[in-house]
């Protein structure tokens, strides 16, 4: 019946939530300089852990008062959203750094992101995110959510050269151990509890640039066959995930400190990314010209969602409701409203340093995102 399907269309009771949120959020003082004092040699992990669980119920509480369901960690016990996680797996190390330019309205900030190296064999030693999982669990009612990064991080910024030919002499070879371990990771989040799942993945966004994709060419990638062997790479990832855990993966165009990588709207990867890569949902970025027109949103199948990220994680000035519904109902004009949900267009701290706004303005955007959701969606 008509009423049946407006329900269907309003109520959420799973992730994707209408009012969702991409994860990371801005880091308390103590924390930081906690960090700092940890990297000195004064502070022992245990000390630091104790000060990030104080200060991880603190951020939980934040979203909840929010009025968010989906509930992160702020991914506080992490220095670059992508490092502190594949440092872990056997077989990658951190050599060096990547000089990055990142772009602002206002002028170019220079950044160093570690480099990673793939010196041998890959392998899942041991769990890596079960035991932040478990405590994050245990301190809200809510649904909690894991951020990881994508396993194309792995390839894309250092490509062939990046991975050892003696370990590796077959990429193939390389792309499957990396599918298999994370397959035993998410098997241990399973096992933990985790039901929702999320994919930090700069590079699919990456592809949508036309500068960049003449950089991976430089570098012997096809950029088109690049786009389809990153699907392939992310479903071998998730062969065996549970049926009632759902995974979205997160497209950014770089975030450090409100700058910015890449720019380009997602038609050159819109046709795989929703039609060949086996999430349930997307969190895609569209607060700014920088991320197109919402035209590829045409090719999203009735299965998935777009989580749509219409509210800027990178600066202060607080959006108007009628703006952002506005947005939406522009965005509905391709993909059916309810298949569509509201969150920032990025987490608001990428890396610990964090993006150029305040607490308050942190807190004043994730309010609007529910705000907004629970008036175009009620």
């Amino acid at each position: 019946s008509k009423k049946e399907d407006i329900t269907m269309t309003t109520k959420r009771t799973k992730p994707p939530f209408r009012a969702d949120h991409v994860g990371s959020l801005l880091r308390p003082p103590e924390l930081l300089e906690a960090r700092a004092r940890q990297a000195r040699g004064e502070l022992g992990a245990e000390a630091l852990r104790e000060l990030e669980d104080k200060h991880i119920r603190n951020v939980v509480k934040l979203q909840e008062d929010a009025g968010l369901e989906s509930i992160t960690d702020g991914e506080y016990r992490r220095e670059i959203f992508h490092i502190d996680f594949l440092k872990h797996l056997e077989g990658i190390e951190v050599q060096g750094s990547i000089a990055t330019k990142f772009h602002k309205k206002d002028g170019d900030v220079d950044f160093a992101p570690p480099r990673l190296v793939v010196t041998g064999k890959l392998r899942h030693a041991h769990d890596i995110q079960v035991r932040d999982f478990e405590f994050l669990k245990s301190v809200t009612g809510r649904t909690p959510k894991v951020t990881i990064p994508s396993p194309t991080m792995v390839h894309f910024r250092g490509g062939r050269e990046a991975i050892d030919k003696t370990a590796y002499p077959d990429l193939e070879q390389f792309f499957e151990d990396l599918a298999e371990c994370y397959r035993q990771e998410i098997a241990a989040l399973a096992r933990a509890g985790c039901r929702y799942l999320q994919l930090d993945d700069t590079n699919l966004a990456y592809l949508c640039d036309p500068e960049l994709r003449k950089g991976a060419a430089a570098r012997g990638d096809d950029p088109d066959a690049l786009t389809h062997r990153y699907a392939k790479l992310i479903n071998a990832a998730l062969a065996g995930r549970p049926d009632d855990m759902v995974v979205c993966t997160h497209l950014c165009r770089g975030n450090f400190r409100s700058a910015w990588v890449a720019e380009g709207g997602y038609e050159p990867v819109a046709d795989v990314l929703f039609n060949e890569i086996d999430v349930d949902a997307f969190f895609l970025e569209y607060d700014d010209e920088r991320s197109g027109d919402f035209a590829p949103l045409r090719l999203l199948p009735k299965n998935k969602m777009v989580v749509l990220g219409l509210v800027t994680s990178k600066v202060g000035k607080l959006e108007s409701k009628e703006e952002v519904t506005q947005r939406i109902h522009e965005a509905a004009r391709y993909a059916p409203l309810e298949q569509l949900a509201l969150s920032p267009q990025c987490g608001f701290s990428s890396s610990a340093s964090g993006n150029d706004l305040t607490v308050e303005q942190e807190i004043a955007k994730l309010r609007l995102v529910v705000d907004v959701a629970n008036q175009v969606w009620s």
